[in-house]
């Protein structure tokens, strides 16, 4: 079983666990206190919020944080998505119909078409678009009111966002992966949620194969809670825990079977493997690799970016209990 995509179920599920306060929330304290701080400071001028960036990988609560910016400032939230807003008319219909200090959140923002990132510039500085009714030589357009608001846009690919559009963002923030010890605060408190007694060493034991992304351990705390009920046990403890993550899969490093899949491509070419190359052996997208994938494999050092492309390191070789490669003459030993 891969957790990469949620299905709507899923989806609803980390929904019914998301913290509503700051105070809920576990993990990434400095980022929580600037945007408390922020939000402190713009109520006290009777403004909106500054624009604000969430950077980092999936399933480190930059949803979660977008919910709580707009709580913090008594106002509602607006959803979309950068792949949502596909034309103009698109983000004209959903800016004009901003109320003010709303906060529009709009997640994958590195996807939103450049030739709408213009609208947001005017709409994010000056409040107002320029919507163009007849193109071409004669063309006419209009200038349009925005009300003021706060923009959030979350990106798991900072460096696809221009550096102008990112300048115009007043407050960026950097989620990094949360250490084990708040993951366990986070399924412990989850599982009071769900009225499921999660025992100390059973928390320890998920939240060290989450790769420090809450959204992978409180689905892991979904399946390890479905085998207790099958089995009748009053509680998830450790054994229950460990036959869980058995049955999913998941090994003391928290890899799945696709990180593993991705490693014995890497050992079986020997040689450095190109991004494209790579996902056709795997027949994944290069944006899952790169977004998904790697990032956890070079955490743990067992795969290394070069110039020439992806490669095995010596832990690969030890983690998947192979023998490392034969050197060539002339080169040095693996090491």
């Amino acid at each position: 079983m891969v957790f990469h995509t949620a299905d709507p179920n899923e989806r609803e599920f980390d929904r019914s666990l998301r913290p509503t306060t700051f105070g809920e929330f576990v993990g990434q304290e400095q980022i929580r206190d600037n945007l408390r701080i922020a939000i402190g400071a713009a109520r006290g001028r009777d403004e909106p919020l500054d624009h604000v960036l969430l950077c980092g990988p999936p399933g480190l609560g930059k949803t979660t944080l977008a919910h709580l910016i707009a709580a913090g400032m008594g106002a509602d939230i607006v959803l979309t998505s950068g792949p949502a807003l596909g034309a103009p008319k698109d983000l004209a219909g959903t800016l004009t119909r901003l109320q003010r200090n709303q906060v529009l959140f709009i997640d994958e923002i590195h996807r939103l078409p450049k030739v709408l990132e213009e609208y947001l510039y005017s709409a994010m500085e000056d409040h107002a678009i320029d919507v163009v009714l007849d193109p071409g030589p004669s063309g006419r357009s209009v200038r349009l009111g925005v009300q003021p608001f706060t923009l959030v846009g979350a990106t798991t690919r900072e460096g696809l966002l221009t550096a102008a559009f990112r300048s115009r963002f007043g407050i960026v923030e950097r989620l990094e992966p949360y250490p084990s010890k708040d993951i366990e605060q986070i399924l412990l408190r989850a599982a009071v949620r769900l009225s499921v007694v999660l025992e100390a060493p059973a928390a320890a034991l998920c939240a060290e194969r989450s790769r420090g992304t809450p959204r992978v351990a409180l689905r892991i705390l979904r399946r390890v809670r479905d085998l207790a009920q099958m089995q009748q046990k009053a509680s998830i403890d450790a054994v229950v825990a460990q036959e869980g993550l058995q049955r999913l899969r998941i090994d003391a490093l928290g890899l799945e079977e696709l990180d593993r899949k991705l490693l014995r491509a890497l050992v079986q070419r020997g040689d450095a493997i190109g991004l494209k190359t790579l996902a056709a052996m795997l027949d994944e997208a290069e944006d899952t690799i790169e977004e998904v994938l790697e990032p956890h494999l070079i955490r743990c050092g067992l795969l290394a970016r070069t110039p020439r492309g992806r490669v095995a390191t010596p832990r690969t070789y030890e983690h998947l209990q192979l023998p490392p490669p034969a050197t060539k003459p002339g080169e040095l030993p693996f090491a």
